[in-house]
């Protein structure tokens, strides 16, 4: 099974940056997508970004504008700036993949990774 691996979390001021990095043991091979998620304490995990295999990106609403996913060969990036508090969260990272035509998609999660946002 594949190993997903984030890395990059910490504490920032309100207003800073951080550029969490997704790493997987298979190097994303039959990659459907990446997204990255979170989760606050007493909330349900939302999805933050997610890239396509085609390269295709979408976001949500309360972080447009401001973080960035891209990738390359090797790590799938989450650039976060002009962070607030309500980013507090553990961040996660998923990747999808399809080993073949017959199988269905696939999601391997990574543990997690804390960004800590003081206001």
């Amino acid at each position: 099974q594949a190993q997903v691996m984030e890395s990059g979390g910490g504490f920032v001021q309100a207003g800073g940056s951080l550029r969490l990095s997704c790493t997987d043991s298979r190097r994303f091979a039959s990659l459907v997508a990446v997204g990255w998620y979170r989760q606050a304490p007493g909330h349900e995990r939302e999805l933050v970004a997610q890239i396509s295999s085609g390269g295709i990106t979408n976001y949500a609403d309360s972080i447009k504008d401001r973080f960035i996913i891209f990738r390359d060969t090797k790590t799938v990036y989450l650039q976060m700036n002009s962070l607030k508090s309500e980013d507090t969260a553990v961040y996660y990272c998923a990747v999808d993949v399809k080993p073949s035509i017959e199988s269905p998609i696939i999601r391997n999660w990574g543990q997690g990774t804390q960004v800590t946002v003081s206001s």
